[in-house]
């Protein structure tokens, strides 16, 4: 079991730098570009709308879009409904990257995959999908 787990996470730390070299080049650090995924399927969520999406805490939220409207991705509006509210909404420059951010994607996902045949694609993504339920599961004592 320790190898498999010293496998994720070799795997996993090789995967966040190529995406995060990939991600830079186009103004976009790591994590920003799931928030700005979330927001290209419709933007205007809330802090706890978005962190709910992505499986994460509103404070981890707040501070990425603090770092986000800093570089000009995004920006924070009040809710019309709620002044109380704050919604997020993307910028030019935010709209500008999707293409090239999901092309950049797109090729990391192939080049990292591609001495995978499709039923270990299958059987991989079945596996990490267990691994993800199981622990977002409290363990028992």
């Amino acid at each position: 079991m320790a190898d498999v787990i010293r496998l994720l996470t070799r795997a996993q730390k090789l995967l966040r730098t190529a995406a995060d070299e990939a991600m830079s080049a186009h103004g976009v650090r790591i994590g920003q570009n799931l928030v700005l995924e979330v927001l290209w399927d419709g933007d205007g969520l809330s802090p706890g709308e978005l962190a709910a999406r992505l499986g994460v805490t509103t404070p981890t939220i707040v501070n990425t879009a603090t770092r986000m409207v800093n570089d000009g991705l995004i920006e924070r509006r009040p809710d019309p409904a709620d002044r109380r509210l704050v919604r997020l909404y993307l910028t030019e420059k935010a709209r500008a990257a999707q293409a090239p951010i999901e092309d950049a994607r797109r090729r990391l996902a192939d080049h990292a995959l591609a001495t995978l045949d499709p039923e270990e694609l299958r059987v991989l993504e079945v596996a990490l999908g267990k691994i993800i339920d199981r622990m977002q599961t409290p363990s028992l004592p």
